[in-house]
């Protein structure tokens, strides 16, 4: 996150039932804990659709099929203390690989080097507000 820039990042969703794949993440200030889609920025002269292909097949290795746009968010957060401001483009997708959804959990790479956990959720559990998914919005697009 850069401070006073707004970022343009591309998300996807990944459905297995009634479950969407996510990353686990947690803001020190606040002491509590959020789900995310897997995805990042979009990078100079790169589509939003071009950003996730990219995002997807460098932090996991996968190859996805049947993308799908799903809408913007225009997200203001507060991270670590920090303000964020994102746009972000939401799609889903389907794995090539059909592996990936036999799995109840694997984990993924930033391009720093951070290693992350993805699982599999319940959409239930963000609709009763058990766990907090972001960005704001994205429950209602799903």
């Amino acid at each position: 996150m850069r401070k006073g820039q707004i970022r343009a990042i591309a998300i996807c969703v990944f459905r297995k039932g009634d479950s969407i794949l996510v990353s686990e993440g947690f803001d020190e200030v606040k002491g509590n804990h959020y789900y995310r889609p897997i995805g990042g920025g979009i990078e100079y002269g790169e589509t939003s659709s071009q950003a996730i292909k990219r995002e997807v097949q460098e932090e996991i290795g996968a190859n996805i099929k049947n993308l799908n746009y799903l809408g913007t968010i225009e997200n203001i957060f507060t991270y670590n203390g920090d303000l964020g401001h994102e746009v972000v483009f939401v799609y889903d997708a389907e794995f090539i690989e059909k592996s990936f959804y036999e799995k109840p959990s694997f984990f993924g790479q930033e391009d720093n080097g951070v290693i992350f956990k993805l699982l599999w959720k319940p959409i239930s559990e963000f609709t009763n507000n058990k766990l907090v998914l972001v960005p704001d919005g994205l429950v209602d697009l799903l």
